[in-house]
């Protein structure tokens, strides 16, 4: 419709043509639009939920000889998941931001419970 010498959809002309690999908009909605809103609430979302993950690490862990708090995933899991029920992922996001260190990819309940994750 954009090409269409008969449209007169203004709409149509004020969207961008189409974005590529390396350029700055690729892979974002657009400025001001509502999806572009709903990822920033849940993204805000997510960091509270770090922080309170991280707080519950620092209540509930020990500290350890080297001065950071260490908790089993075990019972963070039992602690946290009375919270939110996203613990691994949280868990995850967490270790992405360099705030927690753990071994292994993923944690699984019963599985996993004797890991340590300490509290960077």
């Amino acid at each position: 419709q954009r090409k269409n010498p008969f449209s007169n959809d203004d709409r149509l002309a004020s969207k961008p043509v189409h974005t590529h690999r390396g350029d700055s908009t690729y892979g974002r909605p657009p400025e001001g639009s509502q999806t572009e809103q709903r990822g920033k609430d849940a993204h805000s979302h997510v960091g509270k939920e770090v922080e309170e993950l991280c707080s519950i690490i620092r209540r509930t862990g020990e500290v350890g000889e080297d001065g950071h708090v260490s908790v089993t995933f075990g019972q963070l899991f039992e602690t946290y998941v009375t919270i939110s029920n996203k613990v691994v992922g949280i868990l995850l996001r967490a270790r992405k931001h360099g705030l927690v260190r753990f071994e292994g990819e993923m944690l699984w309940q019963g599985k996993d419970d004797d890991v340590i994750i300490t509290l960077l």
